[in-house]
């Protein structure tokens, strides 16, 4: 006697919700809804390219092109949509371009953005694969659907032609090829036909449909490595920027507000000592007035420690108040064309004044040089000692901090402490986070 396995009656229709499912609903529905859409897009694609490029000339043409981009993006965000919906395709979009200033400013960073010609070469490519599309369903499910019913036309004299065979005589009924399909055995042949393309319809249109999606992917979806590198990079500049405004915002809120409120809550307590006769309250002010004095001197330090005002004027010039207050000979040169952003200039400012400080406290030196040089947008550090050398990164130091410090910007640190000196410690950076 048979043994029934189980699940094996469920294996046909399971099979045919896999070919006929949703799956196979949702790719049709998908390769219908977008034709309308690609031919909408290839018209808005070429319009804008062939207007913008002819008047590429005039004032209208650049920015003209730099609409089309971002209309080029609107269409790349409706598509991933509707792959998403209809195809389950998740594709994460990709990066907003990057910021510009000014008006002329904001359209070179459009013009820049690659997502943005991805996105129209896509809406140029959807056209013809959207033409495969309708080809594949007319071909599979529009005749399996004619096919398959043929029986019935047949039967009613619908969807027949009357044509003469090569004896003369007088056939109704579709022709192919000579072949004559007006008896009841042949048209039951043609049913059987229209089976097979209505059973291989789901398949040839995700088969159309897997080449859409590889186009939604290169071309609508997160940009290659390189690309995603380099936007890393810019949001990285931007949150170190951003972060440098942060603390000269909070540098200028100390220094207007806390530290001048302290400074007149001083002023007051010393008025207050002077005028007060001998005895616990002149005590008490006195104590007070030593106490906001210590804050006033704090707070001082850390303001200078947030963002030293004198950074204002320039690195160059940061680094020779700070060499002048050195305690010891130090020779400073400074070749520094182009300016670097302000948290560059922080970083290597407190760099600076973080080895020479290391200088000064355990190497027993008696002279020192500092060299700050721009070259090809990098900007080098070099601080130099006759002292006793022996510097090792993590040897507390302070070296460990240094290049915690500049890793963020992709800085790079490097000691040459032999024992017995000298100590030659370099640090690159980029003049622009």
């Amino acid at each position: 006697m048979a043994r029934l396995i189980p699940g094996a009656a469920s294996r046909p229709a399971t099979a045919m919700w896999a070919a006929f499912g949703r799956r196979a609903a949702g790719e049709l529905l998908y390769a219908v809804v977008t034709m309308p859409v690609a031919v909408l897009g290839f018209g808005y694609a070429m319009a804008t390219l062939v207007f913008g490029t002819g008047l590429a000339v005039t004032a209208a043409g650049i920015p003209l092109l730099a609409v089309a981009l971002i209309g080029a993006r609107r269409f790349g965000g409706l598509y991933r949509g509707l792959a998403g919906r209809l195809l389950g395709e998740r594709v994460p979009p990709p990066a907003p371009h990057r910021p510009g200033t000014g008006f002329y400013g904001r359209v070179q960073a459009v013009l820049g953005d690659a997502a943005g010609w991805r996105a129209m070469a896509y809406l140029l490519l959807r056209l013809p694969v959207a033409l495969l599309h309708l080809y594949v369903i007319l071909f599979t499910w529009g005749w399996g659907f004619v096919a398959l019913t043929y029986p019935l036309q047949h039967a009613f004299g619908l969807n027949e032609v009357t044509t003469r065979d090569e004896q003369g005589m007088i056939r109704h009924g579709f022709a192919v090829g000579g072949l004559h399909l007006d008896t009841w055995p042949r048209a039951l042949l043609v049913s059987v036909v229209g089976a097979v393309l209505l059973f291989v319809a789901p398949t040839a249109v995700r088969a159309v449909v897997l080449l859409d999606r590889t186009l939604i992917r290169r071309l609508l979806g997160d940009s290659s490595p390189a690309e995603r590198i380099r936007t890393l990079e810019e949001t990285r500049a931007r949150a170190v920027d951003d972060a440098a405004a942060t603390l000269r915002r909070i540098e200028r809120d100390l220094h207007d507000g806390a530290q001048a409120r302290l400074v007149a809550l001083t002023m007051q307590l010393t008025l207050l000592r002077e005028t007060a006769p001998e005895g616990p309250v002149r005590d008490l002010a006195t104590a007070a007035q030593a106490t906001a004095r210590e804050a006033v001197t704090e707070l001082r330090e850390l303001v200078r420690g947030i963002h030293p005002p004198v950074l204002d004027s320039g690195l160059d010039a940061a680094l020779a108040s700070l060499v002048a207050r050195a305690g010891l000979p130090v020779e400073l040169r400074a070749d520094i064309p182009v300016r670097p952003t302000a948290a560059i200039e922080s970083i290597a400012y407190f760099c600076a004044a973080e080895l020479l400080t290391n200088v000064i406290k355990h190497s027993g030196a008696t002279r020192a040089e500092i060299e700050v040089v721009q070259r090809d947008d990098r900007l080098r550090l070099r601080v130099r000692d006759d002292g006793a050398g022996g510097a090792v990164v993590g040897a507390g130091s302070g070296l460990s901090g240094l290049a915690e410090r500049i890793r963020p910007v992709d800085g790079r640190l490097e000691v040459d402490s032999p024992a017995g000196g000298p100590t030659v410690i370099s640090i690159e950076l980029p003049s622009h986070a």
